[in-house]
């Protein structure tokens, strides 16, 4: 018996010899927050601990290339240049959406302007794949846990693409709305909630021409086989509530750690909704102050945003508002779904994430180049962080260390 029991304990000395310890691949990475400059063309990589920008990504360094590709084609010309005036107040849209690859040695970006998703080395800066979406425009991304499947909405095809992240190629679609939007993963991965918005660039924007915005679901999709199980018309079920008159387009979405509720911004409104999944139905709405908005007419509102960018801390507590024509960051309680603190930011605040260890909502300020930095504790500006022209959306991830040097 001794014996065996030393031979059980050299056998456990060698194992843990030979296995690298756990600590070794989380001191590899580090935590980052992945800033899209959707004007610019870039996107700042923020140390979310530290505040500091540690490196800037061009994310469009084969420019000259799309732009004589989409030259060469009438159909491209139009949708680019219909994509600056009306969707980019002006501005080519070079980046949306970027997620890192769970190993830190990737980002992928959705490039609006150019109708696609790139893969960028951390390592060498150059593109490691490039793969064209359906139609002429992407939008919003998810990256599934395991990081092997990446979603992009294509906004002018009415579907969402499924990449395979390792082949760098598009292996299916699943149906959407006009104009598909957000999308988010369960926590299982079992799941995909997608929201589409509709035409939220056109003047009818009057509650009386609310069909003219096309068809705008949200929908629950089978992860696996990408089957639509449900399509819901936030709109009515908003009505059913006794919130008619309100739109069907739900903006930036966030779910609750048990999957029970989701939260969510809907077009030219000034708060949140909470949605019952498992009772399929609104059991709350939040209205919040219209601050900067106060007066303005509805056909001003950014791309009918009235609110844009909606974060849930990690433990569910709190939410965080990007209060975008309002000009305010909110941080709303979630069990009393009550406004805790509203922070002016400045102008155009546009998107909100929070960060990993869930100290801090990070809330880009598209009008003024920079991140707002709230605390999700006190509900206090806790600095302003400088980035890129017109900072969009925004994703914590994590980085190889080796490729910051």
């Amino acid at each position: 018996m001794r014996r065996a029991a030393a031979v059980v304990i050299m056998l456990a000395a060698a194992a843990a010899l030979w296995a690298p310890p756990a600590s070794a691949a989380r001191k590899r990475t580090r935590g980052v927050l992945v800033v899209s400059n959707n004007w610019e063309g870039t996107a700042d990589l923020i140390n979310p601990r530290r505040f500091n920008r540690m490196a800037r990504i061009d994310v469009i360094p084969d420019k000259a290339e799309r732009i004589a590709e989409i030259s060469a084609d009438p159909l491209k010309t139009f949708y680019y240049t219909s994509i600056r005036q009306l969707i980019g107040e002006g501005h080519d849209q070079y980046v949306d959406d970027g997620f890192t690859s769970p190993d830190g040695r990737v980002v992928y970006f959705s490039r609006p302007s150019f109708a696609d998703v790139v893969a960028i080395s951390l390592r060498t800066g150059k593109i490691k794949w490039r793969v064209p979406v359906d139609g002429y425009r992407a939008d919003h991304m998810a990256l599934s846990a395991d990081g092997a499947r990446l979603l992009v909405s294509a906004s002018t095809a009415k579907v969402v693409d499924v990449i395979d992240t390792a082949a760098g190629r598009t292996v299916t679609t699943f149906p959407s709305g006009d104009s598909p939007h957000e999308s988010n993963y369960s926590r299982d991965g079992a799941r995909i909630y997608h929201a589409s918005i509709g035409t939220v660039y056109t003047d009818t924007d009057d509650p009386l021409l609310d069909a003219t915005k096309g068809e705008r679901v949200f929908e629950v999709v089978d992860a696996h086989s990408y089957q639509v199980l449900k399509r819901i018309d936030m709109g009515k079920k908003l009505a059913e509530f006794g919130r008619p008159n309100m739109s069907s387009a739900v903006r930036p979405m966030a779910l609750s750690p048990d999957e029970h509720n989701v939260f969510f911004q809907v077009s030219f409104f000034f708060g949140i909704v909470r949605y019952d999944l498992q009772a399929d139905r609104v059991t709350g709405v939040l209205d919040l102050p219209e601050g900067d908005a106060a007066g303005m007419p509805r056909s001003s509102y950014l791309l009918d945003s009235a609110h844009h960018g909606l974060a849930m801390r990690p433990n569910g507590g709190k939410l965080c508002v990007a209060g975008t024509m309002s000009g305010y960051a909110a941080i709303v309680k979630v069990a009393t779904f009550t406004a805790q603190a509203i922070t002016p930011v400045g102008h155009v605040p546009y998107w909100s994430a929070p960060s990993r260890d869930g100290r801090y909502c990070f809330v880009s300020v598209a009008g003024d180049d920079r991140v707002a930095v709230i605390s999700f504790k006190s509900g206090k500006l806790k600095r302003f962080i400088p980035v890129g022209d017109h900072p969009q959306r925004m994703r914590t991830g994590k980085i190889r260390r080796a490729f910051l040097r």
